[in-house]
């Protein structure tokens, strides 16, 4: 399976708004405003079809569910081309949140404007604002990958997500995401 790295964005970059339908209700829209966390606000590019989202969905669930209560706001947003990639339609999505148990809204970026904004380049990629909006962490889960038999722990993300809670220092050396790249409309 070809893998694709996430850009690493300059830390510090102000989150870009956007308002996007969640395919977890189907009917309610949302912006960035709306939906972030008092302490900061993790934002995650996945889709219904990678494997490597697969890989990590169960402890990205488990993260979300852990820090939400801390003031952290969790929100997942799926930028594939439909067309192309039928398996990653919002009437699919809707039935992967809720195979998945999101707790969290899954949005519709059916322009593909806001994995623009952000950068984002593959499923799954990871972007940690801090509570003045602010990128604090781009980068891996963790070094669990399909197949190399390293377990999952989420201990990258997680350590990145304490940081902005406890007000703690982060790491300025973080490794890449590595995924499915986003499939962008031709």
């Amino acid at each position: 399976m070809p893998r694709t790295a996430s850009n690493m964005h300059p830390l510090g970059t102000k989150a870009a708004e956007f308002y996007l339908k969640d395919m977890t209700s189907g009917t309610a829209s949302f912006s960035f405003a709306d939906l972030k966390g008092e302490k900061g606000t993790l934002v995650l590019f996945i889709c219904n079809h990678c494997p490597f989202v697969h890989h990590v969905i169960e402890e990205v669930v488990m993260i979300a569910n852990d820090y939400r209560v801390q003031g952290l706001g969790v929100i997942a947003i799926s930028s594939n081309d439909v067309l192309n990639y039928p398996q990653d339609a919002p009437k699919l999505m809707t039935e992967f949140a809720f195979e998945n148990n999101f707790e969290f809204p899954y949005l519709y970026d059916e322009t593909q404007q806001v994995a623009k904004a952000y950068h984002a380049a593959c499923t799954p990629d990871f972007f940690l604002f801090d509570n003045q909006d602010k990128l604090a962490y781009r980068g891996q889960l963790d070094d669990s990958r399909p197949g190399n038999g390293i377990p999952l722990s989420g201990s990258d993300l997680r350590g990145a997500i304490d940081g902005i809670i406890y007000n703690r220092t982060i790491n300025p050396e973080q490794k890449p995401s590595i995924g499915c790249s986003i499939k962008w409309k031709k």
